[in-house]
């Protein structure tokens, strides 16, 4: 059984706690109450989107983001504005909260069957990855993979994925995103707990932590800035996402 925190309902903004928050695809037909609490820019970028499955992965994740953290902050998800702007210029950087300067950090994620939230005191990165064959191994893993990782042995999918998960969360938590050269980051191996062995020029410290999620087959991770993980706690986002807007907290 996956284990769960405080009410799902609260986001717990407080200055130690990470909470996770898991919730399966919603499809935007079914749920046009959630569709409603996305701003102009979310609502394009989901119509754009091909397939049914990423319109429900998007909405589920943009939608319980907005949820959470309305609750922690006593707002209106649907008044939350977040500012997306990349070190390019365009609306396609790391999202934060405008004008909120008690904002906690957040980041959310979506992969398969899944959708997760991150929240948490400065910043923060989440990632989760459905596992599943990945045609051109060896080319993800000179990408992904440090010399030292890739000098360690055979690289499977799974255990790739695992690292890869693990490295994602960092990025973003960095807001740099996949922007940041994944080969530069040397980890623990995939099947021992997630740890940072070396990072040049990273800015640091920072930690990363592997994160329970509902399916096995998802693995997920999550990260900080500091020198030891702090305690995280998941809960029930499909518990948020039922909620009609303007009932959270009740």
């Amino acid at each position: 059984m996956l284990p769960t925190g405080p009410p799902a309902r609260r986001a717990r903004l407080d200055a130690v706690t990470v909470t996770v928050w898991w919730a399966a695809p919603v499809e935007p037909a079914s749920r046009p109450d959630l569709v409603a609490l996305l701003d102009a820019h979310e609502r394009e970028r989901m119509s754009a989107l091909r397939r049914a499955e990423d319109r429900a992965r998007y909405l589920a994740a943009h939608a319980l983001t907005r949820l959470v953290l309305a609750a922690g902050l006593d707002a209106d998800p649907a008044a939350l504005e977040l500012d997306r702007t990349c070190r390019c210029g365009q609306q396609h950087g790391k999202p934060r909260l405008a004008g909120r300067p008690d904002a906690p950090g957040f980041s959310l994620t979506h992969s398969g069957a899944l959708v997760g939230v991150a929240v948490g005191p400065g910043p923060v990165g989440i990632d989760v990855e459905q596992q599943r064959s990945l045609g051109d191994l060896a080319g993800l893993a000179r990408h992904a993979l440090s010399p030292v990782e890739r000098a360690a042995g055979p690289v499977e999918a799974n255990g790739f994925l695992v690292t890869w998960t693990r490295k994602e969360a960092l990025v973003k938590a960095t807001g740099e995103g996949l922007s940041s050269p994944m080969d530069a980051i040397t980890l623990t191996a995939p099947d021992g707990p997630a740890g940072i062995l070396d990072w040049p020029d990273s800015g640091g410290p920072w930690w990363v932590a592997d994160v329970a999620t509902p399916w096995p087959d998802h693995p997920g991770a999550v990260a900080g800035a500091g020198p030891a993980a702090p305690p995280i706690v998941v809960a029930d986002g499909d518990a948020v996402l039922s909620v009609v807007r303007g009932t959270m907290g009740a």
